[in-house]
């Protein structure tokens, strides 16, 4: 039975995805770049480097900086977004907050950069709940490649195996899928219910302390 919770951050914890649209269409932008929050959306689950790749290619004739140069114009950028508020989601607040003060450990395994996440979890204040947490940017390679999850399940000190992993995108649960958990998939987008289920998640319309304990 799994014996640790590994939770993606970004539509898991907390509803930063229209945040991300915001940051990335004014960091582009201001190159004479023409993405929209749909092409933004199009990037949900992945990484920063691939997301740079995907939206450079929505207007291949504007000239960008670097993906490094640009991540503090996208980072400033999410920042101010956050100012403006930042919802955290309710269901899963009560998940952390339960599941820590039973003392099972709590891990983060998230396709961003390490500043975006440790930004995300400050502004969420739900940081002090996670012994562990893993950015895209720490491993080899991003969601759906199963390395941030087995890099949060070492950084545990347990098995991938005594792990439970807790994702709202198909990209996500088919990476902790490949890493030898089990997976809950939360339904926050109805886009990703087929890719969630696709990857092998046990789907669930939000989250649930009871459920998760009785999973452990």
């Amino acid at each position: 039975m799994p014996r640790a919770v590994v939770f993606d951050c970004d539509g898991v914890l907390v509803d930063s995805e229209p945040h991300s649209a915001v940051a990335w269409v004014a960091a582009l932008g201001r190159y004479g770049h023409r993405a929209t929050a749909a092409d933004v959306a199009a990037c949900t689950g992945l990484g920063y480097a691939a997301a740079y790749a995907h939206l450079a290619a929505v207007d291949p004739e504007v000239t960008l900086p670097s993906p490094e140069d640009l991540a503090p114009e996208v980072l400033a950028a999410l920042g101010a977004s956050f100012d403006r508020g930042l919802r955290v989601f309710p269901d899963a607040a009560d998940c952390v907050t339960a599941l820590a003060f039973d003392g099972t450990p709590l891990g983060v395994a998230s396709s961003s950069r390490r500043d975006r996440l440790d930004l995300t979890l400050e502004r969420s204040g739900l940081g002090r709940y996670f012994t562990a947490t893993v950015a895209g940017d720490e491993v080899p390679q991003g969601k759906p490649a199963p390395d941030v999850y087995l890099a949060a399940a070492a950084r545990l000190g347990v098995r991938p195996g005594d792990c439970l992993a807790v994702e709202d995108t198909g990209h996500g649960a088919a990476a902790a899928v490949a890493a030898g958990m089990r997976v809950i998939g939360v339904a926050r987008l109805p886009a990703e219910v087929g890719r969630l289920l696709g990857a092998g998640a046990a789907l669930v319309d939000r989250l649930d302390p009871t459920v998760l304990r009785e999973l452990l």
